[in-house]
């Protein structure tokens, strides 16, 4: 082999390392230049028999032959592992999909769809409102007193402008009678605010389903009717509805409302605290003074509202023994709904 012909030699192996196909030719490659029977061993030969003079310039190219080489097939290697290694992480379309099951719906969300379908079932529609209220909206308009403890920074979130997070949905109503004359009939499902200390009955952010029914001679006669179609559609067609008396600052006469206990069928219970009755919520005759501040004359128009904890709904029907479970996002849990 003569001088000349080395850098020939190794221009050609360098080309022939990269462009390997794969790690198998590359193999291939190396051995046919660098094996134990490969050209760098003819080089080596040639370096013996050439002439003194020639030896070292010899030397020096096989030198050269084998580390270009050499380079060329670490490098080629190096790109064609990462290729390999890359395809074998890639995600095969081909490949039937991995099948995770449905989702549910949070049990909050599945009472609040659920009273909703039954109240639109007799005419309400649903109505919604912002969570950041201002004190007409939230206290005034609802003939509040300015020293009712609600109003209080220990009961109510209040912002640096004034304005406060909603205690109840009942802001809704305001907004709506603002706005459209009777009649009105709207429920108003949504989420409200207030400094409860969290255990396992109270938390401070909860959701209420709120309904207003404002027209000609709506008496408490309507709301108690109303209220058991929606207590039978929820709880079951044997469930009786109570009123007790009580005072909220926007309704006039004010009730609390109790449905009988649906497990036992009012025998008394664990579910019941064996009385019988399970205590829902508060609802009444809208006051005057409302219709006043909304521009209706109650003279003209009478109408009721009721609000209802959905947490509590959900507890009750579904045997939650703490309200926290609902907010622990424990997929467990939840599961189970």
């Amino acid at each position: 082999m003569k001088l000349e012909d080395i850098l020939v030699r190794q221009q050609e192996a360098v080309t022939a390392a990269t462009a390997a196909a794969d790690l198998a030719s590359l193999e291939a490659v190396r051995i046919q230049n660098l094996g134990r029977n490969g050209l760098i061993q003819d080089i080596m030969a040639a370096l013996k028999t050439a002439e003194p003079a020639q030896k070292r310039e010899f030397g020096q190219r096989a030198n050269e032959f084998k580390n270009a080489v050499q380079a060329a097939v670490d490098a080629r290697r190096d790109i064609l592992q990462a290729e390999a290694e890359a395809a074998a992480s890639a995600f095969d379309t081909s490949l039937p999909g991995s099948w995770r099951g449905l989702g549910s719906r949070h049990p909050v969300t599945q009472i609040i769809e659920r009273a909703t379908e039954i109240f639109q079932a007799i005419g309400f529609s649903v109505a919604s409102g912002p969570d950041i209220e201002d004190v007409f909206h939230n206290f005034d308009a609802l003939n509040t007193d300015p020293g009712h403890p609600s109003r209080d920074a220990k009961d109510t979130f209040y912002l640096d402008d004034g304005r406060l997070l909603r205690t109840h949905t009942s802001p809704v109503q305001i907004r709506v009678m603002e706005n459209r004359q009777p009649p009105v009939r709207i429920i108003a499902p949504g989420r409200c605010y207030r400094r409860d200390t969290t255990d396992a009955t109270h938390s401070a952010n909860f959701h209420q389903v709120e309904g207003l029914y404002v027209d000609r001679k709506v008496s408490l006669a309507d709301l108690k009717g109303d209220l058991t179609y929606f207590a039978r559609q929820m709880m079951g067609p044997d469930v009786k509805i109570r009123f007790r008396p009580h005072f909220f600052p926007f309704t006039e006469p004010s009730v609390e409302y109790d449905f009988s206990c649906h497990v036992c069928g009012g025998k008394g219970c664990r579910v019941c605290k064996h009385s019988g009755w399970i205590e829902i919520s508060g609802a009444g005759m809208v006051d005057p003074q409302v219709f006043k501040a909304v521009g209706y004359d109650p003279n003209e128009v009478t109408g009721y509202a009721f609000g209802m904890g959905v947490e509590r709904i959900a507890m009750i029907l579904l045997g939650i023994p703490d309200i926290r479970l609902l907010y622990e996002n424990d997929v467990r849990f939840l599961r189970q709904f």
